[in-house]
C-alpha cells in the first residue's frame, strides 16, 4: 500500500480524497492555486504545496508543477479526483514515466475512451448497443447533413473529446443545422482543443442511466449497480439517485453485464462509469465510459456500504478485488441534490464571494461533502459547485422524505444559492412520482 498520495485537485473531492486516505493510514499531499491558500483541503492535508497562480491552467493544469511537488514530497501516487487532470492521457503518462502511479486508468484507455466517436465503434464492434449515428467524426457540413437525413430528425451533434455536457447540440431541423454544427465545433475547439464532432440520433425522453464499475490489475470486473442521472440541465447533472426506479432486476443485471463488458472490451482497470440511455421502451444504448471518479458517486457507496475511492485506492496498489458480483447487494434508496453557488433567477449566474452564514444539516441517512466553511471565500474561478448534500432511506420516499427534510436545514447566506430551484424539483409531482426523463427541467419547470 502507498505511504503518500498526492491529491492533484481541490473543493469537495480534494477532501473526500484525503478523508479517504486518512482512514486508511495514509499520508496525504495537497497542492494548491494562490486563490486557494484558506482551502479546507489545504489544511486537511499531511502536506500542501502552492503550484501556481489563481487560474487553473496555471495551477491545477500545470501538469509540470504537479509532478515537481509530488517528486519533491516523495509521495508514490496521485489521485487525480475528477475534472482537472483527471481524463488527460498525456498526465497519466506522464505519471507513468516518473514511476508515479497514476490512481486511474492506464492512458491509453484515458485517451481511447475519451474520443467518443471511436469509443462508440469500439462498443459496436464488442456486440454492445450504442444510439444509431456516424461511426467516427463529421467531415464536413455537407457530410453532416447527408448523415442527418438518413438518421432522421431530431440528431444530436457531439463533441468527439468532449464530457461534462460541453460541445452538444440538439437539432430538430435542416434549418438549424449549420448553425448548431458551427456552434458545436466551435465549442468543442474551445472547451477540448479538438473540434471534431460526430452525429447521433436523438432519442426523446430518456432516462440517462450509468453504471459504476471496479476492476483490478487481474482482469476482474464488476459494477455496483447504476444511477439514474436523468435530472439534468443543459446536460448538466442536477438530481441522482440510486438505484434507478425503471429497471426491473432482469433489466439491471442486463445492462450491467454490459457495462462489464465494455470495461473488458478496453482492458479498463480501476474506477470508472458506464453511461447508458434507456427508452420508454426499455432498449438501452451505449453513451460513453467515464475513466475517473463521477461527483454522483456517494449515492453509490450509500446503497453499497462500500467506499468507492479506497477501492480506487486499493486497485492502483496492485490489490486484488475481494469482491464477487455476487457479493454486490443494493439496499435502500440514496438521493444527491448538487449545492452551487448560482443565482437561478439570472440564468443560473454564478455567485462568488464570502459565507457569511452557515449551517449544515444532519441526521440519521444524511451524508454532507463540501469544503466549505464559516467565513470562506469563493473564488470566481472555479466550478461553483459547493456541496453535495446525499440522503439514504430504506425506499425512495422515505430518502426523499429525508432530503427535503435536510435541505430545509441548509442555510448558507452571503452569496446565492440554487436550494430554492432544488426544492422545486424535489416537490414537483412528476418527480415524486418517480415520472421523469432528461427533459424534466425544460419541461416541468421552464427553465433552458
Amino acid at each position: 500500500m502507498f505511504n503518500k498520495i498526492l491529491v492533484a485537485n481541490r473543493g469537495e473531492i480534494a477532501v473526500r480524497i484525503i478523508r479517504a486516505c486518512r482512514e486508511m493510514g495514509i499520508q496525504t499531499v495537497a497542492v494548491y492555486s494562490e486563490a486557494d491558500r484558506n482551502a479546507l483541503h489545504v489544511d486537511l492535508a499531511d502536506e500542501a504545496v502552492c503550484i501556481g497562480p489563481a487560474k487553473a491552467k496555471h495551477s491545477y493544469l500545470n501538469e509540470e508543477n504537479i509532478i515537481s511537488a509530488t517528486v519533491l514530497t516523495k509521495a508514490e501516487a496521485i489521485h487525480p479526483g475528477f475534472g482537472f487532470l483527471a481524463e488527460n492521457s498525456k498526465f497519466a503518462e506522464m505519471c507513468r514515466e516518473c514511476h508515479i502511479a497514476f490512481i486511474g486508468p492506464d492512458p491509453e484507455v484515458i485517451e481511447t475512451m475519451g474520443d467518443k466517436a471511436r469509443a462508440r465503434q469500439i462498443m459496436l464492434e464488442a456486440g454492445i448497443p450504442v444510439v444509431p449515428g456516424v461511426n467516427g467524426g463529421l467531415k464536413n457540413y455537407a457530410h453532416a447533413a447527408q448523415i442527418a437525413e438518413e438518421l432522421g430528425y431530431p440528431v444530436m451533434i457531439k463533441a468527439a473529446a468532449g464530457g461534462g455536457g460541453r460541445g452538444i447540440r440538439i437539432v430538430k431541423s435542416r434549418d438549424e443545422l449549420q448553425i448548431a454544427y458551427d456552434t458545436a465545433r466551435s465549442e468543442a475547439g474551445a472547451a477540448f482543443g479538438d473540434d471534431t464532432v460526430y452525429m447521433e440520433k436523438y432519442l426523446e425522453e430518456p432516462r440517462h442511466i450509468e453504471f459504476q464499475i471496479l476492476a483490478d490489475h487481474y482482469g476482474h470486473i464488476i459494477h455496483l449497480g447504476e444511477r439514474d442521472c436523468s435530472i439534468q440541465r443543459r446536460n448538466q447533472k442536477v438530481i441522482e439517485e440510486a438505484p434507478s426506479v425503471i429497471l426491473s432486476p432482469e433489466l439491471r443485471t442486463e445492462i450491467g453485464n454490459a457495462a462489464v463488458l465494455a470495461a473488458k472490451a478496453v482492458g479498463y482497470k480501476n474506477a470508472g462509469t458506464v453511461e447508458f440511455l434507456v427508452d420508454k421502451k426499455g432498449a438501452f444504448y451505449f453513451m460513453e465510459m467515464n475513466t475517473r471518479i463521477q461527483v454522483e458517486h456517494p449515492v453509490t457507496e450509500m446503497v453499497t456500504g462500500l467506499d468507492i475511492v479506497q477501492e480506487q485506492i486499493k486497485i492502483a496498489a496492485g490489490q486484488r478485488l475481494n469482491l464477487t458480483q455476487e457479493d454486490i447487494k443494493l439496499k435502500g434508496h440514496a438521493i444527491e441534490c448538487r449545492i452551487n453557488a448560482e443565482n437561478p433567477a439570472l440564468g443560473f449566474k454564478p455567485s462568488p464571494g464570502k459565507v457569511s452564514v452557515l449551517l449544515w444539516p444532519g441526521g440519521n441517512g444524511v451524508r454532507l461533502d463540501s469544503a466549505l466553511y464559516h467565513g470562506y471565500e469563493i473564488p470566481p474561478l472555479y466550478d461553483s459547485m459547493l456541496a453535495k448534500l446525499i440522503a439514504w432511506g430504506a425506499n425512495r420516499d422515505e430518502a426523499l422524505a429525508k432530503m427535503q427534510r435536510a435541505l430545509s436545514e441548509l442555510v448558507i447566506e452571503g452569496i446565492d444559492t440554487n436550494i430554492d430551484f432544488l426544492f422545486q424539483i424535489l416537490n414537483n409531482d412528476n418527480y415524486i412520482d418517480g415520472h421523469f426523463d432528461t427533459s424534466f427541467v425544460l419541461k416541468e419547470l421552464n427553465l433552458k
